[in-house]
């Protein structure tokens, strides 16, 4: 008993002088960071890059409110509904050029422990509003509980986080309700601070503001941009911010260089379009339309080499671009009819006919990068999904998943006929060309876009679907009630994409979790409500190290194939650039995110030479 007693007491000891976790300069998710503690710059910037000059860009539909974190409303250009956007500095500032990796910014370190359940940040203390007070840990606080209550982003990237509370003159800690969430520590950085003494306070008139409503009052902000002016609906010009507090941190040095960014508004893609072409309205634009980036781009400007265009290898996210089904709708419960919708999009005749074969066809949610699934569940994934085998589709023990292929007539005609078979299964028939259910009710698709041009991809896919006899249509809103409608959940299927990055996470619940199926605003587009799913969410989650992040994720995404939520379409490894000759640029661009545009400048001798030129 004394050797017990001595054992326990040496036990006590070495818990009490237990070193206190180590304060770093940056996390990351996917082992070291690229740059140690003291670094100057990223290293593709260049660091003496002059300033100077206005960048004109365009922004499509309107806006009416200068507050993104409320679901009413549409928030003008420049603003997030998640992060800082361009106003509000956050307490870590993600990597441009490498995977789930954040450095200082608010705050200048942060610490866990390795159980990961909290994490500490501490503030540097040159922190400023843009009125010169300083950000405070009762700033942080204040954040965090308003977002989490009115913002649905936040409300469920952030449902694990269960206190915020000052632990230090400047240092915040969050507690977490589980140990184990290696992925929680780092997301907290990303945490948008906010102005707890303006959003409390007045206005010009004497009226106290309310974060929960929107608003068309100038909000203060802590970044590298302030608002200079708005019109409301039409335009949005932001200023960089002469002595903003950060200009010297090393996520900023060699970047934030354009004096002003001028957003004008315009009604749809094709102005912003003729925009473009015009010149000196619109400076540079990511194509998004290969059939134009093919074809379009051969106005006088290009022949005569002042607009170039330039493809940039991006490596920085994976995806699910798709048209979304909605199972809140009877119509689209039964797995067999998501299935057959399916096997009725001809991407390969799309393919070639739209898109000249340049892009591939999305078999993942995950689609680009290395967390895409392939092939058949094996080792740790395979462990993994036998813990739900009786709750998902048997096909994700036997099958590798794979579309459809429309590369022939013979395999057209198979496709359709396969999704026929599985219509009818469904309980669905083909009466007088129609397609009816067992009540004679006609089955219809409405797709809901919000600019003429997205009819260009859906009406392939609606002829196809009006070859086995559905009632396929296209619904064109403006951006407002597109946006309005989207939050309600107000549709049957909509075009979209969700983005994913190298470290999945707290985000999965609110993409694909039964407890956002039914939160307005949430992005679980498909009404997803599957216990299964959310199982696999919780393994992403909790997800020991990389290796099991891996695996947890590849169970995820097969399980989510093979309940055909979505039909998928396309990607490109690639972004396909076109810019107004009027920029400096250096040498390279991070090849993590393709591009970095706050890393370029205004050449004022290129910019004279556009303006001579086209006088």
């Amino acid at each position: 008993m004394m050797a017990l007693a001595m054992m326990a007491g040496s036990t006590i000891i070495a818990a009490a002088q237990s070193p206190e976790p180590q304060w770093r300069h940056a996390s990351s998710l996917l082992g070291e960071p690229k740059y140690p503690p003291g670094f100057k710059h990223y290293d593709y910037v260049n660091p003496d890059a002059p300033k100077g000059g206005t960048l004109n860009q365009v922004a499509e539909g309107t806006f009416d409110s200068l507050n993104p974190y409320v679901v009413q409303g549409v928030p003008a250009a420049g603003f997030a509904n998640f992060g800082g956007g361009m106003l509000y500095d956050t307490l870590m500032s993600d990597s441009t050029d490498q995977s789930s990796t954040s450095y200082g910014l608010v705050a200048e370190a942060i610490q866990y422990p390795d159980d990961f359940s909290w994490v500490k940040f501490r503030l540097n203390p040159a922190a400023r509003w843009h009125d010169g007070q300083p950000i405070t840990v009762e700033d942080v606080i204040w954040s965090f509980e308003t977002l989490k209550k009115q913002s649905p982003p936040y409300n469920k990237y952030y449902g694990d986080v269960i206190k915020a509370e000052k632990t230090g003159e400047r240092e915040v800690t969050f507690t977490f309700s589980e140990k184990g969430n290696r992925e929680l520590p780092q997301i907290m950085g990303q945490l948008a601070v906010l102005p707890k003494h303006w959003w409390e306070g007045t206005d010009a008139q004497g009226r106290k503001r309310d974060i929960s409503r929107p608003t068309l009052e100038i909000p203060l902000g802590s970044s590298a941009y302030r608002v200079e002016k708005v019109m409301p609906g039409r335009s949005i010009i932001w200023a960089r911010v002469e002595d903003y507090w950060g200009k010297d941190l090393p996520v900023h040095v060699g970047r934030n260089n354009f004096d002003r960014i001028q957003y004008d508004y315009y009604l749809d893609a094709n102005a912003t379009w003729e925009a473009f072409k015009k010149g000196g309205l619109y400076d540079y634009r990511a194509e998004n339309r290969m059939q134009r980036w093919m074809q379009g781009y051969n106005f006088p400007a290009v022949q005569r080499g002042d607009v170039i265009k330039q493809a940039f290898p991006y490596h920085a996210i994976g995806r699910m671009q798709a048209y979304f089904l909605n199972t809140r709708r009877d119509k689209f419960k039964d797995p067999k009819v998501r299935e057959a919708l399916n096997w009725v999009y001809d991407f390969q005749s799309m393919n070639r006919l739209l898109f000249f074969n340049q892009y591939k066809r999305i078999e993942s949610y995950f689609a680009g990068i290395d967390l895409a699934s392939s092939g058949l569940p094996t080792g740790k994934e395979l462990e993994i999904l036998e813990t739900v085998r009786d709750e998902v589709p048997p096909e994700v023990f036997t099958k590798e998943f794979k579309e459809p292929v429309f590369d022939t007539p013979q395999a057209t005609r198979e496709n359709l006929r396969h999704a026929m078979q599985l219509f009818k299964e469904a309980g669905y028939t083909l009466k007088d060309g129609a397609l009816v259910d067992k009540n004679g009710k006609p089955f219809t698709i409405e797709f809901l876009g919000n600019d003429p041009t997205d009819e260009r991809i859906f009406n392939p896919f609606v002829a196809n679907l009006r070859r086995v006899g559905i009632r396929a249509t296209v619904r064109i809103v403006d951006s407002a009630q597109y946006q309005a409608r989207v939050s309600d959940f107000d549709y049957d299927s909509i075009a979209t994409i969700i983005g994913q990055g190298e470290s999945p996470g707290n985000e999965q619940r609110e993409y694909w979790s039964s407890a956002a199926a039914d939160i307005k605003g949430s992005r679980n587009y498909s009404g997803i409500k599957n216990p299964a799913i959310d199982k696999l969410i919780d393994r992403v989650v909790y997800a020991k190290d990389r290796d099991d992040l891996v695996a947890a994720t590849h169970a995820l995404d097969r399980v989510l194939l093979w309940n055909y939520y979505v039909v998928p379409q396309w990607y490109d490894d690639d972004i396909h650039v076109a810019y107004w000759n009027k920029f400096g640029m250096p040498e390279k661009q991070p090849d993590y995110s393709g591009i970095d545009p706050f890393s370029w400048w205004i050449d004022p001798a290129k910019e004279r030479a556009l303006q001579v030129r086209g006088e």
